[in-house]
């Protein structure tokens, strides 16, 4: 996780913390290609706009050097950034400002790309059974592990068991629960 605002850097390591996450993090840059390299970490999440080295900058390298998959978390959604994202290959792209609540699902989603994308599950990481689900199941268990602070596996199993109780697939459920998180959401009208 690298962010040169520190108290959104605390916030979200301290979030995909308690979701289950191993995290390194740093406030720029240099820092984070410095870690990269030493931990070869599954997912970089990075912030675009930073003193010295870019998020684009580390990125770059991240992908060229390190063939390590990152996400882009950013205050700026302007076309030239969207563009520069989509040209870098990012997994996931989201607008800042966030809360926890979108980041861990968002994270699910991109390990669940990332089984796809290869054999192996992309650079380090070793796939297991609930990563090959679809993207629907991979985002409930990422609500899941982030509301009840449960590990990946059981936020699994306790998809599967409320399916199963309901006589629901389990693509039907995790569908009604990210519907149910959707409405919740919303800000009431009035």
């Amino acid at each position: 996780m690298v962010d040169d605002d520190r108290l959104v850097l605390a916030t979200l390591t301290h979030g995909l913390a308690e979701a289950g996450y191993e995290i390194i993090d740093a406030d720029n840059g240099d820092d984070a290609i410095l870690l990269a390299r030493e931990h070869r970490p599954d997912l970089a999440l990075l912030d675009i706009r930073m003193e010295g080295k870019s998020g684009f900058d580390v990125a770059a390298y991240l992908r060229e050097y390190c063939q390590i998959p990152f996400m882009f978390l950013s205050a700026f959604s302007d076309e030239q950034t969207v563009a520069q994202v989509k040209a870098l290959g990012a997994v996931a792209y989201l607008v800042k400002p966030l809360d926890i609540h979108q980041i861990v699902p968002a994270v699910e989603a991109a390990f669940h790309q990332l089984a796809k994308r290869s054999p192996e599950g992309g650079a380090g990481h070793k796939p297991n059974a609930d990563e090959a689900l679809s993207q629907p199941i991979a985002m409930a268990v990422g609500v899941l592990m982030h509301r009840y602070s449960l590990s990946r596996s059981a936020a699994l199993e306790r998809l599967q068991k409320l399916a199963a109780s309901e006589s629901r697939p389990l693509q039907v459920q995790a569908e009604r629960l990210l519907d149910a998180v959707e409405l919740l959401s919303k800000p009431a009208e009035g």
